[in-house]
């Protein structure tokens, strides 16, 4: 992109014609804007300005004849009937490959506190997916520096993962350990709800200049309005079809499909939309299917978006409302258990509640058959690790227990392997631990 180009877009973007209203009503979490009926559309972008000069940012949830239903983006304190109201229009977002190694909010601003270039395309924050029909298939096998993820849990180009865990379980670490290991040409996060102190020890810390190098990160910390918060992972999103429109192999983390979740509820329990499921309204599926159903590989031509998505569990719920629904549309789940964390293994990975769906597709025969027999052994100790402790197992009572109470040390030492140059690498690790 040329200097004339970003010039260009910046004109493109300015608005020669104003359309202007009024705050006609004040509600609890919404206002009745009158005189944009004619020209608004559901989902545009409004702002409004009050006596002071502030300006607040909103969006439109419904239409009527009386006027236009705003859901504004900040407190509404300080808000008088008559303010006026500019409408600013669709929905949209300019990504631009400049945005690599950048730090952004929903609506493509910096927050890094260095000028941001916007794109010459515009994209929606609701593009549709590629045609099921002409998809490509999922590609091969990535290697991503962990020795669970190489081999018994792997992950293809194109795949659709899931991260499920409570809070303190080693998530954030784990998903920088991805995005600094997984072979990709962009990685885009999305940081859906994050303590605002959170922010930059992740981006120093956790994912490090490295990782940033390759990284564009989307943030709406936990104190913004579910507007923003909702917004981060539909921007997100947009801009991973951006890069991989341009043929690139983009890797998409999402942290947290909880938070994007919650936030759509209470956009839609402003609009009138009545809860149902433990509280979330009806459309919260659709939401998070149509999310999902946009990463995963594009069609011929274009590249492809490996995602993870985060699943924050309550009390490690597998069934609750979000965690049931993204489990049912993805290519894999893994999760990590509180349990396996305060012992001091990390990642904290139960394998025997983890699956990928991309085996047996992604490994050799010879591959399959070390997974099969690791899952094997690492079952059998959970069904007698009980009685191992309690002392009430006698040696020699079941072969295939007295090899997994022998070999579940190298096992367990072989999931904590986090320096895996490649994948063979780690199956001839497993294949080590295997042999004890």
């Amino acid at each position: 992109m040329t200097v004339f180009d970003s010039l260009l877009a910046e004109i493109s973007h300015l608005r020669p014609v104003r359309h202007y209203g009024q705050v006609g009503t004040m509600q609890a979490s919404t206002l009745l804007v009158q005189g944009l009926s004619k020209r608004a559309r559901l989902g545009d972008r409004v702002q409004i300005e009050d006596a002071q000069g502030r300006i607040i940012g909103g969006e439109i949830l419904a239409l009527n004849r009386d006027g236009a239903e705003v859901l504004p983006e900040e407190a509404t304190e300080g808000l008088a009937i008559g303010d006026r109201v500019e409408h600013v229009g669709r929905n949209t977002i300019a990504p631009d490959d400049s945005w690599i190694g950048r730090v952004i909010d929903p609506y493509g601003e910096p927050l890094d506190g260095r000028p941001l270039a916007r794109g010459t395309l515009p994209r929606g924050l609701r593009a549709t997916p590629p045609a099921p029909a002409r998809r490509k298939r999922l590609g091969g096998r990535l290697s991503t520096g962990l020795d669970a993820f190489n081999t018994l849990l792997p992950l293809v180009r194109g795949q659709r993962m899931g991260l499920f865990a409570g809070s303190g379980v080693g998530k954030t670490m784990l998903l920088g350990q991805l995005a600094r290991g997984i072979e990709a040409d962009v990685v885009v996060l999305a940081l859906v709800g994050e303590r605002g102190r959170e922010l930059r020890d992740f981006v120093e810390d956790v994912l490090g200049p490295e990782g940033l190098a390759r990284s564009v990160v989307i943030s709406a910390t936990s104190d913004k309005s579910p507007l923003a918060r909702r917004r981060s992972a539909l921007t997100a999103m947009a801009v991973a079809e951006h890069f991989r429109d341009a043929g690139k192999h983009v890797l998409l983390l999402c942290d947290s499909v909880t938070r994007f979740a919650e936030a759509h509820r209470e956009i839609a329990l402003s609009a009138g939309e009545a809860p149902s499921l433990r509280g979330f309204p009806p459309s919260t599926a659709h939401q998070i299917m149509s999310l999902a159903e946009r990463a995963g590989p594009g069609e011929a031509g274009q590249g492809d978006i490996t995602a993870v998505f985060t699943v924050l569990v309550a009390g490690s719920d597998m069934d609750e409302p979000v965690a049931d629904i993204l489990r049912g549309v993805l290519d894999g789940h893994v999760v990590l258990d509180r349990a396996i964390a305060e012992r001091g293994r990390f990642p904290a990975v139960d394998l025997m509640r983890s699956v990928s769906r991309s085996l047996p597709a992604a490994a050799s025969p010879g591959e399959n058959a070390l997974i099969a027999e690791a899952r094997r052994l690492i079952g059998a100790w959970e069904r007698a690790e009980m009685m191992v402790q309690a002392g009430l197992y006698a040696q020699g009572s079941d072969p295939l227990t007295d090899r997994a109470i022998r070999l579940f040390p190298k096992l367990d030492g072989f999931l904590s392997g986090q320096n895996a140059r490649s994948n063979a690498e780690s199956f001839a690790r497993l294949k080590k631990a295997l042999e004890g």
